[in-house]
């Protein structure tokens, strides 16, 4: 009895540092999830005219824009203070930036100030997110055990499904309440006001958490046994590191953006369904992935992060075009072609927060993974939905998302050569982990 109580004593912290990551990644993800369902509603409030659905891939791409600054920023400064000040930071602006978007005067009342206050919050929004992932990833790869990172790391991605599902999930509860006519009215304001206590009960769970154990043996190494840090030794000393990490996240985010983000639009175009009806059907693939989520990242810490990349990115190139055609042949085929591609993307998703971290030695992991993460995702996973909106938009070819998605599935598998493999290593120290699992015994 006194065994298990100081098991689930010694459990707790960990718990609450897995909940406290995944609620910063939910934030975030509420956002997108968000804005990608009411881009419709979006479109008529700031940016009327023909080229409108355009201007709201725009404001959704730009926040992308300061990604890499707020990297540059956030990651060096959480390599030197520490994880939690920082995370603590991150998840009060991105809450408060998409919280005022919801008092946003339109268009109609505004002029041509309405969209450029939105494009404003969202670069805000995008500078602080340039901390917040690379951030929490960290953080809970460095609180996790070595045997148990992929199943734990996996909550955050579990993290990022649940505040993509919860904002979809709210503006279809508000589609089917207010209707169609209020929602273009004002009801599309609400869930991005439902940011703030979200973003603020994320804040007040990471005020409550310890350093993560990792960096604070560091720090009570002293400067002379920690070697120079900052982007400089990033980008001289770990080059193919960062590089190894950007042709990773090429695939990753253009996958992500485009199945996650533009799916709605894209379906709407193709289908010439309804808001809710677009809405109800991401959620159904969505929940799917969230739920096999855990599965995927517990297996990835028996078989290797390495075979779960392969899987994942070989799947995706070969059958992303069969399964748009797919949806395009109706409201059925495209809920069971969005859950193929899901599940086949889950692989890579369940696995960041074990697979990216561990590429870095501890002194430069925070900056390095920061910049490599929101370099590449700044420049192909937040252009992905305005990239297909224009191709399909100029050529009229429906299946180009899934020709772009195979490109980066491509790139993807040429970085993977390079990637080390990473299941069971330890993360401590200031070398880059080694490729063998350390033994069991000095887990324990």
């Amino acid at each position: 009895m006194r065994d298990s109580l100081e098991s689930d004593r010694a459990e707790f912290p960990l718990r609450r540092s897995v909940a406290a990551s995944a609620m910063g990644n939910a934030t975030e993800w509420f956002d997108y999830g968000v804005y990608a369902a009411t881009a419709g509603y979006l479109t008529s409030a700031f940016f009327p005219g023909e080229l409108g659905t355009l201007g709201t891939m725009l404001g959704f791409a730009v926040s992308f824009v300061l990604r890499p600054l707020g990297g540059m920023v956030w990651g060096p400064l959480g390599d030197r203070i520490g994880r939690k000040a920082v995370l603590a930071t991150t998840i009060l602006l991105m809450s408060a930036a998409t919280g005022a978007i919801g008092i946003l005067p339109t268009h109609a009342t505004a002029g041509v100030l309405a969209p450029v206050l939105l494009i404003l919050l969202r670069v805000v929004q995008g500078f602080s997110t340039g901390g917040e992932y690379g951030g929490a990833a960290t953080y809970l790869a460095e609180c996790a055990g070595d045997r148990k990172r992929g199943f734990l790391g996996s909550f955050l991605e579990f993290g990022t499904l649940a505040g993509f599902v919860g904002g979809s999930a709210v503006v279809l509860a508000c589609q089917v309440i207010l209707g169609s006519e209020a929602m273009y009215d004002w009801g599309w304001r609400i869930p991005f006001l439902l940011a703030v206590p979200l973003g603020l009960t994320g804040w007040y769970l990471r005020a409550k958490l310890d350093e993560s154990p990792v960096f604070t043996e560091l720090s009570e190494q002293g400067d002379r046994d920690t070697p120079p840090a900052g982007l400089r030794e990033v980008l001289t000393t770990y080059r193919r590191e960062v590089l190894t990490l950007v042709g990773l996240v090429v695939a990753l985010n253009v996958v992500n953006y485009t199945l996650l983000t533009y799916q709605p639009t894209y379906l709407q175009r193709t289908l010439h369904v309804g808001e809710s009806t677009t809405t109800a059907m991401m959620l159904i693939g969505q929940v799917v992935m969230m739920v096999s989520l855990p599965f995927f990242g517990r297996l990835s810490d028996r078989v290797g992060r390495r075979p779960m990349w392969l899987v994942s990115l070989i799947g995706l190139a070969a059958l992303a075009i069969p399964m748009y055609w797919l949806m395009g042949r109706g409201i059925v085929w495209a809920v069971i072609g969005f859950i193929v591609l899901g599940l086949l993307y889950v692989p890579q998703l369940s696995t960041i927060s074990a697979t990216f971290p561990a590429i870095f030695p501890t002194h430069v992991r925070y900056a390095g993974f920061a910049l490599g993460y929101n370099v590449s995702t700044a420049l192909f996973g937040g252009t992905a939905p305005l990239v297909n909106e224009a191709v399909i938009e100029r050529t009229g070819w429906s299946l180009f998302p899934a020709a772009y998605m195979v490109a980066a599935s491509m790139i993807g598998l040429i970085a993977c050569a390079f990637l080390r493999e990473t299941a069971g290593t330890s993360l401590h120290g200031c070398e880059i982990p080694e490729a063998e699992p350390v033994p069991v015994a000095a887990q324990r």
